[in-house]
């Protein structure tokens, strides 16, 4: 039973941090990365498609993304989601594909990207005690169902903080990596 609880609460920790990583990843950070247009759709025959599905996105130098429709249709498309975005990029198109270069960051927006991404990582924080708190209630429900005993609900309990406490760990090295990658100039 405790461990049950235990365990779902780590599966709930986990796809939090993977959610929070991935959310960072798409950061705008001064270099190419092509998760930076994981959150993009492009209308494609009326249906919005993720531009992952609809192209090749690569980085051939560090600052400059390019993208290469697999239907040279969808070109026009992609190029007006992308000017649509919040990246603030201007795409510019030869006809076969997109080239997206990526500006160097001033000093103020990588300090800006940094107070963003620690408020991203307190909201993860924030996330992963509600986990906690929602396991800690599990067990004291199923204390007072009769089902385990106190000294099992505080072993259950310590259990879960330890959980708590090594998912926090790991949301800390993901923001200070991130901190890092933003201000290396």
């Amino acid at each position: 039973m405790i461990n049950d609880i235990n365990t779902n609460a780590k599966e709930k920790m986990q796809k939090t941090i993977e959610t929070f990583s991935s959310d960072l990843e798409t950061l705008k950070a001064g270099r190419a990365n092509p998760h930076m247009l994981d959150k993009i759709t492009a209308e494609y025959y009326g249906v919005q498609t993720p531009l992952s599905q609809l192209a090749g996105i690569a980085s051939p130098e560090p600052r400059i993304l390019t993208i290469t429709p697999w239907d040279q249709k969808a070109l026009k498309p992609i190029e007006k989601a992308i000017q649509a975005s919040d990246l603030g990029l201007n795409p510019s198109s030869d006809g076969k594909m997109i080239r997206l270069i990526i500006p160097q960051l001033t000093e103020e927006r990588r300090k800006e990207l940094v107070k963003h991404v620690g408020k991203a990582g307190e909201e993860a924080k924030v996330a992963l005690r509600n986990i906690r708190r929602n396991a800690m209630e599990e067990l004291k429900k199923n204390e007072k169902a009769g089902e385990i005993t106190e000294d099992d609900v505080k072993a259950g309990e310590k259990a879960v903080q330890k959980t708590l406490d090594d998912y926090i760990k790991k949301a800390d090295e993901i923001i200070k990596a991130k901190e890092t990658e933003i201000m290396t100039v």
